[in-house]
């Protein structure tokens, strides 16, 4: 039975979360700073207090219980709005500072960081980002726990304890082989992708799924073989093979297509595309410091792509 006058302590708030995120009392004693032991009795603590297991401990793996389950949230809130408390106290408002663990899907981290990483550098010198590659599903696990603070995703996403904040959208283009009879359009319309061998990302990958998208939207489905590839520089390397065609994001297509030597064709406008934003919980209490932060990013990943389009 829960002790109506428990007041659970940051602490041991801090043991139940790093422990659900990581699933491994050791991993999260680490990142706590203090011992096994410690980490054991905070939890437990928090547990008696509460009249609830949170946890459910074995010899070879730790899950979370179907009560840890749904007090995860309010946890990760709590501390959200305390960190942002002594963020705020501290005089940081506007200033991100400290470590940031940033989510960001495959098919942008590699094109957009060499631009953003430097900006972010210069305006924010005293963040240090850990970047986090993973598919969409993943970091939004991460994102609902705890484990990350910010995310860069395909977006909308329509999850309501999240803030989604728009950055910019980008065309896709079609990759394919110079000699193809399509090289060189710039007239495509969706339909023009009924019977073309498209290849396309492995499971998990949003890219995939607007693939698909588009194709249903035109009644047809990628004619595609068997091929499997967990990033994009595979699959652009298997249509540099003659193995078919693929999609690109527009920020990818410098990158990818002039290092295999292969040719583009571009889509009438409106083109097909896709948005990409930042977004963090609704729980945070750094939502304007996010804000600024979503609008550089924005400004560096558009100005890349100026200089790209010049270059080409």
């Amino acid at each position: 039975m829960t002790d109506r006058s428990y007041q659970p302590t940051l602490s041991h708030l801090r043991a139940f979360v790093a422990v659900a995120r990581h699933r491994h009392f050791g991993s999260a004693a680490t990142q706590l700073n203090i011992t096994q032991p410690s980490l054991s009795q905070a939890l437990a603590t928090l547990e008696q207090g509460l009249g609830v297991q949170l946890i459910e401990r074995s010899t070879r793996r730790v899950l979370l219980t179907s009560a840890g389950g749904q007090l995860l949230g309010r946890a990760t809130a709590a501390l959200d709005a305390v960190d942002g408390l002594v963020a705020t106290a501290a005089g940081l408002g506007g200033r991100l500072t400290g470590g940031m663990r940033l989510g960001i899907i495959p098919t942008v981290a590699p094109y957009v960081l060499p631009a953003v990483l430097p900006a972010v550098r210069v305006e924010y010198p005293d963040l240090v980002p850990r970047i986090v590659e993973d598919h969409t599903a993943r970091l939004l696990d991460g994102l609902r726990s705890g484990a990350l603070d910010v995310a860069v995703l395909a977006l909308p996403l329509a999850d309501p304890g999240l803030i989604e904040t728009a950055m910019y959208t980008e065309d896709f283009v079609l990759a394919l082989p110079a000699e193809h009879p399509l090289a060189g359009r710039r007239d495509l319309t969706v339909a023009d992708l009924r019977g073309l061998p498209l290849l396309l990302l492995d499971e998990g990958h949003c890219l995939r799924e607007q693939t698909l998208d588009l194709c249903r939207s035109v009644d047809t489905a990628p004619d595609a073989s068997d091929t499997r590839a967990t990033s994009l520089t595979t699959v652009v390397q298997c249509v540099a093979g003659g193995l078919g065609l693929t999609l690109l994001p527009r920020s990818a297509v410098e990158v990818e297509v002039a290092r295999a030597g292969l040719s583009t064709a571009e889509f009438a406008h409106p083109a097909p595309g896709r948005t990409i934003g930042l977004v963090h919980r609704a729980s945070s209490a750094r939502a304007a410091e996010y804000s600024a932060l979503a609008g550089l990013l924005a400004a560096e990943v558009l100005a890349d792509n100026a200089r790209g389009l010049s270059r080409a």
